[in-house]
């Protein structure tokens, strides 16, 4: 099975319930069968979102630990982004479908691996069906 690149939208919707779809159970549910690819920035935001969660008093800090421990669990390789990488093809990919360097590095991640892309981001989704790209239905 091809891998899926997972970006922080989907990832978080496995935390927050009222966030949780049947594309994102789903996803999770691939995971048994499939690998999940990450860029770096993956970690951080899951990590930021987490942090405002606490502040909001939405999670306490024994929650988001559940979670990562969750997350720890499965079949998720995070990829470094080379400094060439990061100015060169997620600058580029960014430039063309006017996205934030951080969601065209999930784009660029995806398109080069040949993986689906799951995303609950519309602009990133409409990215995605460019061709190359494919998103996980």
């Amino acid at each position: 099975m091809r891998p899926v690149v997972l970006d922080c939208s989907v990832t978080m919707a496995w935390c927050f319930e009222d966030q949780a779809d049947p594309m994102t159970d789903r996803v999770l549910d691939s995971l048994d069968q499939r690998e999940g690819l990450v860029p770096c920035i993956w970690p951080l935001e899951v990590a930021n979102v987490l942090l405002v969660a606490e502040r909001h008093a939405r999670l306490a800090a024994a929650d988001s630990a559940r979670f990562l421990d969750l997350l720890g669990a499965l079949p998720i390789l995070v990829e470094d982004v080379s400094l060439a990488r990061a100015t060169g093809a997620v600058l580029s990919a960014a430039r063309q479908v006017e996205l934030s360097s951080y969601d065209a590095a999930y784009l660029e991640l995806a398109m080069r691996s040949g993986a689906l892309l799951a995303t609950r981001d519309q602009s990133l989704g409409r990215a995605a069906g460019l061709p190359g790209g494919e998103l996980f239905a």
